[in-house]
């Protein structure tokens, strides 16, 4: 964990072009990023809670750690408006594996896919923040726009999961392609 400012982390990501490989998704089709075209959102995570397990030792007082599956919901909750605003493609991103992201989009019935990371590839050819909990390497929640391929917008940090979807529809709004 390096002790870079949030504000640094914005401005070192935003305008990055992302690196061409694939994610493996719970819709089971590769997404590689770099290559998509239009306006894509993806928002970034710790980790969705497991079902009858409790969280990481902890936990409760991470910053930032708390709020997956209220985020993810708002996401789910906002889909159709922020397609209707040019999102082309949407996802969520953690280092959970795709079993276990699979069975949480179907239980928070998300109308998108979720991304794995869990080789950390992508996180560390981005060099987005991250930090440990037992024992587990976790994004930093950070959501970003990204437009043909390149980030154009980074949300960092995102203190108010519940609200990330609607803070991206705002900005989404605000500035239209095209």
């Amino acid at each position: 964990m390096s002790s870079e400012s949030d504000a640094h982390i914005v401005e070192r990501l935003t305008g990055q072009i992302l690196p061409s490989f694939a994610l493996a998704a719970t819709n089971d089709q590769p997404v590689d990023l770099a290559t998509l075209s239009g306006r894509t959102v993806v928002y970034a995570y710790p980790r969705t809670a497991e079902p009858e397990k409790p969280s990481p030792a902890g936990w409760d007082e991470i910053p930032g750690a708390k709020g997956c599956t209220p985020q993810s919901c708002s996401f789910r909750d906002h889909a159709k408006e922020l397609s209707a605003v040019g999102v082309d493609h949407l996802f969520g991103l953690s280092s959970q594996t795709t079993d276990y992201q699979k069975e949480a989009a179907e239980r928070l019935h998300l109308p998108f896919a979720l991304l794995s990371d869990a080789d950390h590839r992508f996180k560390e050819s981005m060099a987005m923040p991250d930090f440990v909990a037992d024992d587990m390497r976790l994004f930093k929640r950070l959501t970003m726009i990204i437009d043909d391929g390149r980030i154009s917008k980074v949300f960092y940090p995102v203190d108010a999961p519940a609200e990330d979807a609607e803070n991206v529809l705002r900005w989404c709004r605000d500035n239209t392609r095209g």
